[in-house]
Order: structure tokens, then C-alpha cells, then sequence
């Protein structure tokens, strides 16, 4: 083990000794010397074969020439302590060579480089993360680790598969409550609080994304491994949209329009008071506001208002919320399902 933490150690002060070599090139051809019988040793041990003890007496050598001189009863426990240390070397830089190549995998398979806190990870797409719970114990959390690996390995088939926005039983709301039928179906997964999903909306809006696709929108409030809501009143705007969509298709749309595109009198966006400032009692008094605005009469709000609370309600949130978290295995919305691919993240206006 020794000659192996040997040459973790020397692989990694590489680059310093290379500038340190510009002005001592003594330096630099005593560590090439060093880093060559390293290799030497970890490679046969790759082999199986058996490695040369004289290299890792010089290492040893090196290391304790001073104290035995000065204090030579030291010598065999410091001796048995660099084995040990040598070990954990070699257990650290393992496990970090496996960490690195399961948040790789993790980035190409699931679009994050954490699997549990995808908002964690810079390296992946824009998105509103659906974490999960953090780890109560070192147990849980070596559970955790291996199960992560297997999320990886069962997304990595999705990776080269092809996906149809109808095969998913979503209960949506639409853009236009006549789907025009010469055009492909699309979904977009979204939550009302999500400013990744109000940024997409919009660029969905400049383009001809609306126009191009039957587009069913799929309102979803994230929720933690708790069932509390990511954004303070994402769940009763959900409830407003579907109970709206209930009785006046295509008017929901007004609803989620205002949040991700309008302003107050002060220049505040709505989503930002409704994440905010707003309780639930004003969240719901500004959509009901909004919709008697849209034409809607005091009694078919209030017929309204009663439906967000009904037991359907919470059915077709549970259902999406299904279909999202164990059939698709979503780790961050906005996720849009159009010409046979799921993309996750910001829709740009590239695309």
C-alpha cells in the first residue's frame, strides 16, 4: 500500500513540482525518479505481481531517517502508522475516483451531478430542483450513496429512448381548449413559484412553441420528502388552475399568465408576491380577483372556490405528481416532453 499512496501523493504534486523543476531541475528529475518507481510498483500490483520492497523501504527511509538517529524505538510503530495512512490514502482517492465517475454518469443520465439535491450541482441545467431528504445518519447515508448509483444505472437507458407526450395520463390545462389536430402534442411540467418555469414561459411566448404544438400544462407544486412546498403558495395556485380548467377550459391560463407575466402598481412581479408576501388567504383572494376581471361572475368563483378543496383536486395532483416523480423520475422542472425527447431545464429561445 505504501508504494501506491506513493504514488497518489506524487500524482498530485505533479503540477508544483513541474513549476518548482523551471528554476531546480533537480528537483523536477528527483521526482520523476520517485514517480517512476511508483508506477513501477502500482503497476505490478495491477498484475497481481509482487511489488518491489526496496522502493517502499526507500519511501519508509525517507520519511523516518531523521528519528533514527534521535529516537530509533520510534521507528516500528511510526513505521506501522505509515502503513495505516497509506491505506486511508488509497481508500480516499477510491472513493473519490468513484464519486467523480457516479456525478459524471448522474450529469449525462439525470441532467445533475447530485442525485438526491440536484440544485446542489452547478454543472447541470437550469432548473427548480425536487430534492430529497438529507441523511439522517452515517448509515443512511451509505445506503443513500449505493442507491443513488442505482437511480443512475436505471436512467441510463432513458437516455437513448424515445418519449411520447401522450403515453402519459398528465391532468393538464391547455393553451388552446381546441387542440388543432395536423399538430404533435407537447407537455411542459411547470411550478407557478419556479422562476426557471416563468423565464421559460416567456421564451416559450416569443417563440412560436404555443403555435407550433398542442401544449398541455402540467402545473406541479414541488414538494421535500416532507410534503412541504418548495414555494409558499405554488399548491394553492395548482388548486386554482385545475379547479378553473374544471369548469372553464382555457381560462386557467389567465391565472398563470398574470403570475409569470405581470407586475403590481409597484413594478413587483406577482410571482415574486405570491413566493413572498402573499398568505394563502390573499393568494387565493388575487387569482379569484383576477378571474372576475376575466368575466367570471361572483357565483361561479365561488362554485370555484369550493372545488379547490375537493378530494379530485388533491387526486390530480397526487396523479401528476406520480407520473412525475416515479414514472419519469423528474429531478427538476421546468421539463418539456415534445418530439419524442424530455428536456429539462430553461427553454430557450434558441431552441
Amino acid at each position: 500500500m505504501v508504494c501506491i499512496a506513493a504514488f497518489i501523493i506524487l500524482a498530485l504534486i505533479g503540477v508544483f513540482v513541474a513549476l518548482i523543476s523551471i528554476f531546480k531541475p533537480k528537483v523536477g528529475k528527483a521526482y520523476l525518479k520517485a514517480l517512476k518507481k511508483s508506477w513501477g510498483c502500482l503497476w505490478k500490483k495491477v498484475r497481481l505481481q509482487k511489488c518491489e520492497t526496496g522502493f517502499k523501504e526507500d519511501v519508509k527511509n525517507t520519511l523516518l531517517s531523521r528519528i533514527m538517529l534521535k529516537h530509533p524505538k520510534w521507528v516500528k510503530p511510526l513505521s506501522i502508522l505509515i502503513e495505516i495512512l497509506s491505506i486511508v490514502i488509497v481508500l480516499i482517492a477510491i472513493w473519490a475516483i468513484l464519486t467523480a465517475v457516479k456525478s459524471l454518469l448522474a450529469l449525462w443520465a439525470l441532467g445533475s451531478c447530485n442525485v438526491t439535491k440536484p440544485s446542489a450541482c452547478t454543472l447541470g441545467a437550469e432548473i427548480c430542483s425536487i430534492d430529497e431528504s438529507e441523511p439522517a445518519n452515517p448509515i443512511e447515508a451509505t445506503g443513500r450513496w449505493f442507491t443513488e448509483w442505482g437511480e443512475i444505472f436505471e436512467a441510463v437507458p432513458d437516455k437513448f429512448r424515445s418519449y411520447n407526450a401522450i403515453d402519459y395520463n398528465f391532468n393538464y390545462i391547455t393553451i388552446n381548449p381546441n387542440e388543432v389536430e395536423d399538430l404533435p402534442t407537447a407537455i411542459d411540467i411547470f411550478d407557478p413559484g419556479c422562476t426557471v418555469c416563468m423565464s421559460s414561459y416567456k421564451n416559450q411566448k416569443s417563440t412560436a412553441f404555443f403555435d407550433s404544438y398542442n401544449v398541455r400544462l402540467v402545473p406541479f407544486a414541488i414538494q421535500d420528502a416532507d410534503g412541504n412546498y418548495k414555494f409558499k403558495n405554488s399548491e394553492t395556485i395548482v388548486r386554482y388552475m385545475f379547479a378553473t380548467e374544471q369548469y372553464h377550459s382555457g381560462m386557467s391560463l389567465e391565472i398563470l399568465d398574470r403570475i409569470f407575466t405581470g407586475k403590481n402598481s409597484e413594478g413587483i412581479s406577482y410571482q415574486n408576491k405570491f413566493n413572498e408576501d402573499y398568505t394563502k388567504e390573499e393568494a387565493a383572494a388575487k387569482i379569484e380577483q383576477w378571474l372576475k376581471q376575466a368575466g367570471l361572475k361572483d357565483e361561479e368563483i365561488s362554485e370555484i372556490r369550493k372545488t379547490t378543496n375537493y378530494p379530485e383536486i388533491t387526486n390530480k395532483m397526487n396523479e401528476n405528481k406520480n407520473i412525475i416523480e416515479n414514472e419519469l423520475k423528474i429531478k427538476g422542472i421546468p421539463t418539456m416532453i415534445y418530439d419524442g425527447k424530455k428536456h429539462t431545464g430553461l427553454f430557450k429561445t434558441s431552441n
